[in-house]
């Protein structure tokens, strides 16, 4: 196992470096110079040269690369903002702050987001298909996949324009969503992101009972769960002993890259309700050409994908023994 986790770990740290290369060569063939944004509408050749050596552009491309990849290993050292201690992942064009306390700000928001919304939609779509494959061919079964093919369809901005208008402005039954500290204020918390939790997992609920009801059907036509039921072990031994284990395999899988997806931020929801969380920080990174904000931001949600796929891999062998004995 520790060869393993060791394997995976050098690939993830080669994946992160192949990611950040990308983005910083994407942002650079992008037309719009972020010193020249900067600079502000009067700016003069010498006032040019003078903000691109501040933000740490005035050196070649590569050279760039070496300097942001070392300060995140030994820190770095800015002509306008002093020293930046390791890990530094540089300090924005455009508030001038350093992005690792930017982001370590914005990530709360993220993250009970992302936990809030994966708690709903595992309870309601594991569950809805879990009653769906056992009681296949009837009205439940029907009546599950029917929802879950309309609500996988639907999408959030639309759903979460909707929602807000009929249960906050009409029917006045939930709060507007926004953000309060869990330390400050638990209930306040909840309340406050319920409205995002509520439509951010309607799609994953969806998918996730699909998912669930197929793979569940699968498993139970299967010898050995046939076999089970021969040797006189009750419906409900079988179901969660033997069928519901071999089931949730390829479940866990979709989850740990729905997690890493999520805590990367989820742009559309954070957008359609106005939360500053991740998501919205890199859609303003993107927007005003901020490379060290956007590279932040890019690292840590590969960073959760990565690191909830090694997860994800060691959980997959404690679900289905039939992993470790491969």
């Amino acid at each position: 196992m520790f060869r393993f986790l060791a394997r995976r770990i050098l690939g993830a740290a080669v994946i992160l470096l192949i990611i950040s290369a990308l983005v910083f060569v994407l942002f650079y063939a992008a037309p719009r110079d972020p010193a020249r944004i900067a600079c502000g509408k009067v700016c003069t050749q010498e006032t040019l040269e003078l903000v691109k050596q501040n933000l740490g552009i005035a050196d070649p491309l590569p050279v760039q690369y070496w300097e942001w990849l070392k300060g995140l290993f030994v820190g770095r050292d800015y002509t306008s903002f002093g020293r930046c201690d390791a890990p530094c992942l540089g300090y924005s064009f455009q508030n001038r702050e350093p992005v690792l306390d930017t982001i370590l700000d914005r990530f709360p928001t993220t993250i009970s987001l992302a936990i809030g919304s994966a708690a709903v939609f595992l309870l309601f779509g594991i569950g809805t298909g879990m009653l769906a494959a056992v009681k296949q061919g009837k009205a439940l079964d029907k009546i599950a996949s029917s929802a879950s093919l309309i609500a996988s369809s639907m999408q959030i901005y639309v759903v979460g324009v909707f929602a807000t208008y009929l249960l906050v402005d009409q029917l006045q039954v939930l709060d507007r969503a926004h953000y309060t500290p869990f330390t400050d204020n638990p209930a306040e918390w909840a309340t406050g992101l319920l409205l995002p939790w509520l439509v951010l997992s309607l799609i994953f609920t969806a998918n996730y009972t699909r998912m669930t009801r197929s793979q569940m059907v699968e498993t139970l036509s299967q010898d050995y769960v046939r076999t089970a039921r021969a040797k006189g072990l009750s419906g409900r031994t079988v179901f969660f002993r033997f069928a519901w284990r071999g089931a949730m395999g390829p479940i866990v899988t979709i989850f740990g890259l729905d997690l890493g997806t999520l805590l990367g931020g989820a742009i559309i929801t954070e957008s359609t309700f106005s939360l500053q969380g991740l998501g919205m920080l890199s859609v303003k990174a993107v927007s005003t050409n901020d490379l060290p904000m956007l590279l932040g931001v890019v690292l840590v949600a590969a960073g959760a994908i990565v690191l909830f796929n090694i997860l994800v891999d060691a959980v997959y062998a404690l679900i289905d023994p039939r992993v470790r004995l491969a």
